[in-house]
This record gives C-alpha cells, structure tokens and sequence, in this order.
C-alpha cells in the first residue's frame, strides 16, 4: 500500500514538474507584444507586490479606525481558593476555614466624546488609504513607461542590425563585381584591398548591432522578471505608415488635463487632507473626554450557607418574671446550614453598574502644545509636497512636450537628409562602378548615408515614443497600435 501511494506522489509531483517547465518554456519563447510585456510586469513586479502588501495594511488600519468608535465588551472570571481568616466578598463575614471563590463579569465602556479625535481618525484613514491606492497607480505608470521605452528600444536596435546587414549584402555584392573585375584584368590587385577593409568594418557594425539588440532583450527580460533566453522575441507593430505628423496639445491644456488624471497629483492632495485631519486630531488633546461604562456580575462563595431546620430544641427560664409573677421561659434551637447551590448564589449575587466619567485635561506637560505644533508642520510639508508634485508635474509636462517638438524636427530634417544622401549614393555608386571615382570616395558616401539613416531611426522612435508619452498624461494607456 505504501509503495502504491509513494508511486502516485512520484506521478503528481512529476506532473508539476512537467507543466511549470511547459509553462516556463511558454513564457520564454512566445512572441510578447508591448500591451503583453505591460500586463506580465504589473502582474509580476515585485514592487508593485510590496505595494498591494503595503495597499492591504492601509485598508486593516482604516477597519480599526473605524471600529474604534464602538464601545468594547470584556469578560472577566476567576476561581480561587482562600486558606486562613478572610472576609467572604458575598457574606461580609469572616471564614476561618478554606473557601473556594468564583466570579464572572461583562463590562464595556463607549466613549460618547473626545474632541471628535475617532472621527477624523477615520477621516484621516481615509485619505491614507486612498493615496496608498494612487501610490500603486503611479508605481504601475512608471514600471508601464519603463516597459515602453526599452520594448522601443528593441525595435530600434532590430531596425539598426537590419540597416547594417543591408548594407554588408551590398558590400559583399561590390566584392564579387570587382573580384570579377579583378580577374578579368579590368581592376587591379589592389582595388580589393579598400572593399575587403569596408567589408570588414560593416561585420563589425553588424556584431555591434546584435550586441545591443541583445542586451536590449535582456534588459526588457529583467524588468519582466524572465529568466534570459535566446528564444524571447517581441511582436513588431506596423510602423509602415509613420510619417511623423501629429497634432501636439498645448502643454498648458496639456497640464491642466494631467491634474484630474495623474496618481502623483491624486495621492498628495489625498497625503495634505490627512495632515489637516492629523492636526484636528492633535487639538483634541485640549478638550474634555467625556465616556460611560457599565459592568454586570455575579459569583459563589463556598462560605455562603444557609439555614435549613433546627434541632435539639429545648425550653429555658430567663430568670425574669411576668407582673403576675409567673417564670418567663424561651426556647432554644441548633440551626442546621447547608451550603447554599451555585445556582442560587448565581442569580443572588447579580449586581449591575453605570458610570459616567469625565476627564477634563489641565497639564499634561505641554504635550498636546507641541503635539498640535507638530502636526501644523506636518500639514505645511504636505501642502509643501503637493505643490512641489504639481510643479514637477508641468516640468516633466513641458519637457516631454519640448522632446516631441524636437524630435519631429530632427525626424523631418534626418528624412530629408536620407532622401538626398540616397540619391547622392545612387549616383556615386554608378561612378563608381564605371570606375569614375575610387573607393574611397565610394565608402565615405555610403558612410555618411548609414549614419544618416541611423539618425533617422533614432528621430523616428524618439518621437513616437514622446508621443505615448504625451498620450500618457492625457489619460490615454500605453500602446502601439493607435
């Protein structure tokens, strides 16, 4: 029997085992668009883990406060045993021999006033909860920015490495027409010399090339917290018809658009509401407390007895004698005593209270002074706080704002330079195949055409990634299909 479940538990964790690597080798080799990469990182992020942690405490601190307002519910017990003379708490008299002793309780006290300090606690709760909840969106703002920034910048080193083996396949086609020409007696020896060293400095490019679009990769595979693979690729978007015309808001409305959308703003008017309550919180020292507590119990004393009968009775002369003369006599008893029944001392010994209690403060060593002092500075930072969020707002606003400007300029002017360098390049490459100008004429205008079109690409992704940027603010999500 043992071996049959040991056999199964060997089946199921090879199961698990086999699915997590399936899993795994999923993850690595399926093709990652950036909505993709963006929703793995938000699920993924270890920080953003650490602020759903940090969310949760905030709501367990805004449940206590407001659970601070209702009176609280104590009970009590004991059993006890008492040896030599005592008084008996239920008889009030003394017991000499060893008495067992229980007592039950309830009490509870609400507090009817205390300078409404529960209140704008739960007020100022609130508000730390809420800027927690615009902490987290600004964290996953910045981790989704992160994403698109270096999935463009795959993009741009993949659209890099094909340019340079663009260029080493028309290199290595000049090589077999002057090799040709070379063996036809055409072109000398040495006119393989200038295109083998081209050659050699465009294999260069091309390893450079695939270098970044590697560490590009790996960088993109780091954030999402992917193990690095060969494998990982990312989905192209069609970037066919980009010409780089858009309409740029003005960073005024621009801003003012920002202000009702941006988490930052969010959690630091939300961040200065919590310090106005904590400063209302920190005058409630000065003012009275005012609260009401009741109680009810009962108890047992093995001490409690009481009288069941009387025996051996019997009849006395009291020495006195009536007006007729006549004896008086009286008559006398031994008390017989039962210890009287839990139950009955239970109900027997019931007692209940209410008290009102107020507490009216006089000195208390200027706590509540520097507590409310303190406070107003901690209101004055926050206001301070805010205004600073805002401030870096519009900067950031402006910035981006003046990054698109220009690099639609350096896009419109790096266009029309490739225009022209590839029309150059096309005449100076039939020159050259005529033999009208040497190779190294030749390689410097096709130099300046690969640097040309490097800079192009380089306007191209910087600009639209100013755009998403622009976008951002406006409220839009992060995206390269519109």
């Amino acid at each position: 029997m043992s071996k049959k479940i040991s056999s199964c538990k060997s089946y199921v964790l090879s199961l698990t085992l086999f699915f997590g690597l399936l899993a795994g080798i999923s993850a690595q080799s399926k093709v990652w668009t950036l909505e993709e990469c963006i929703g793995y990182a938000l699920e993924n992020n270890l920080q953003i883990q650490q602020n759903e942690l940090s969310q949760k405490l905030a709501d367990y601190d805004l449940k206590q406060a407001k659970y601070n307002i209702l009176p609280d519910l104590n009970g009590f017990a004991t059993h006890a045993y008492n040896f030599g003379q005592t008084i008996d708490p239920f008889t009030n008299q003394f017991a000499n021999t060893q008495v067992r002793s229980n007592s039950f309780s309830l009490s509870s006290t609400f507090t009817i006033f205390n300078g409404f300090r529960n209140v704008n606690t739960v007020k100022q709760n609130q508000a730390q909860q809420k800027s927690a909840q615009f902490d987290l969106e600004k964290m996953k703002n910045d981790i989704s920015l992160n994403i698109a920034n270096s999935f463009l910048g795959i993009l741009f080193n993949q659209e890099l490495l094909n340019n340079a083996q663009a260029q080493l396949r028309v290199t290595q086609q000049q090589i077999d027409r002057i090799v040709k020409q070379v063996e036809a007696g055409a072109l000398p020896q040495g006119a393989l010399k200038d295109i083998d060293a081209q050659f050699a400095s465009e294999e260069l490019n091309v390893v450079n090339a695939k270098n970044q679009l590697t560490l590009s990769k790996l960088n993109l595979e780091q954030i999402l917290r992917l193990e690095s693979s060969d494998e990982f690729e990312i989905l192209s978007p069609d970037l066919s018809n980009f010409n780089g015309v858009k309409e740029l808001i003005s960073p005024g409305a621009l801003y003012l658009s920002a202000l009702e959308t941006m988490p930052e703003i969010k959690s630091a008017e939300y961040n200065l509401f919590a310090s106005t309550k904590g400063t209302q919180i920190a005058r409630s020292s000065y003012m009275p407390t005012l609260s009401v507590s009741g109680s009810m119990g009962t108890g047992f004393s093995g001490a409690n007895r009481e009288v069941t009968g009387f025996e051996n009775p019997t009849i006395i002369e009291t020495g006195d004698f009536t007006s007729g003369g006549e004896r008086v006599l009286s008559s006398s008893a031994t008390p017989v005593f039962k210890d009287k029944s839990f139950t009955d001392q239970f109900s027997d010994n019931e007692n209940k209270s209410i008290r009102f209690s107020l507490a009216i403060p006089i000195f208390n060593k200027f706590s509540a002074r520097i507590g409310v002092k303190r406070a107003k500075i901690q209101e004055q930072l926050a206001d301070l706080n805010y205004e600073t969020t805002k401030l870096a707002l519009r900067q950031n606003i402006e910035s981006a704002h003046n990054d698109a400007v220009a690099a639609l300029k350096r896009f419109k002017a790096a266009e029309k330079s490739v225009s022209a360098l590839e029309t150059s390049f096309a005449y100076t490459q039939e020159r050259y195949n005529v033999g009208i100008i040497n190779s190294f004429d030749f390689n410097n205008e096709k130099n300046r055409l690969i640097n040309s079109q490097s800079e192009l690409l380089q306007a191209k992704y910087n600009y639209i990634f100013s755009t998403k940027v622009l976008d951002f603010y406006q409220g839009g999500g992060i995206s390269l299909s519109k």
